[in-house]
């Protein structure tokens, strides 16, 4: 399974603190925000990585993250996305690099306190379609929202105003290689957009999508106040941490 980090966008609603710099490279408590995505993904066992960036900050990532080996990683690749695509333009980019394998795609402003191991591990062993994380939350209509059916997904919404549930779709999803010929099927929203949640619906409609609910802490950061959350929540009760050295 090979791990994608998608890091691209243009943050406007973090501006003016991204006229300067890609937000997933400002600190959340002791770490830039890209450190947590890229633990996340090897603590669950994935070491073949690639981050997906865009805008006019592009090169620091490569100052910053060089070739991992912060992360005892051997190597880390990179992609540029241009422009604001979506979520699903930016996966679309990473189809030479995925080579046919299962791909688990962390969005990177997403921090968890826990580990995602045993979904990967579970998704090894389904080995087709799709699966996605569910979390509970008080303000549901942020996010994507699931209707379930027991263990089932009826469909998702994209921030909907009266959520079908109290879930949010996190940014951690996991997808066979065929995820590549569903986006190129798709059509821009609304916003201009290549959405993932109509990416999770064709698996959904398909009866081949699978969901687990993320166990500990989850906050994206993509917001000052869920920037200030994510930091607040980094360090009081800590989260996914790479070494002492790079940490440094």
């Amino acid at each position: 399974m090979k791990g994608i980090v998608l890091a691209g966008g243009l943050g406007s609603r973090l501006k003016p603190l991204t006229k300067v710099t890609n937000k997933h490279l400002l600190p959340v408590y002791d770490q830039p925000m890209i450190y947590y995505p890229i633990q996340t993904l090897i603590n669950a066992g994935i070491d073949d990585i690639m981050i997906v960036t865009g805008g006019n900050s592009a090169g620091d990532f490569l100052k910053l993250l060089g070739n991992g080996k912060d992360f005892g990683l051997k190597h880390l690749n990179y992609a540029y996305q241009e422009g604001e695509g979506g979520i699903a333009d930016a996966l679309s980019l990473v189809e030479h690099f995925a080579d046919d394998n299962p791909i688990c795609v962390v969005l990177g402003d997403n921090i968890i306190e826990g580990s995602i191991r045993q979904a990967a591990e579970d998704y090894r062993h389904q080995k087709t379609g799709a699966k996605i994380l569910l979390k509970k939350v008080h303000d549901p209509q942020r996010f994507g929202v699931p209707e379930l059916d027991g263990d089932r997904v009826l469909q998702i919404e994209e921030k909907p105003e009266n959520p079908k549930s109290d879930y949010a779709v996190i940014g951690i999803y996991f997808y066979s290689s065929d995820v590549f010929d569903v986006i190129k099927t798709l059509e821009p929203s609304g916003r201009g957009e290549l959405e993932i949640t109509d990416v999770n619906n064709h698996y959904i409609n398909r009866n081949a999508m699978t969901w687990t609910e993320l166990e500990g802490w989850w906050s994206d950061a993509g917001t000052f106040e869920s920037l200030l959350h994510a930091t607040n929540l980094v360090a009081k009760t800590g989260a996914n941490k790479i070494t002492d050295a790079a940490a440094r």
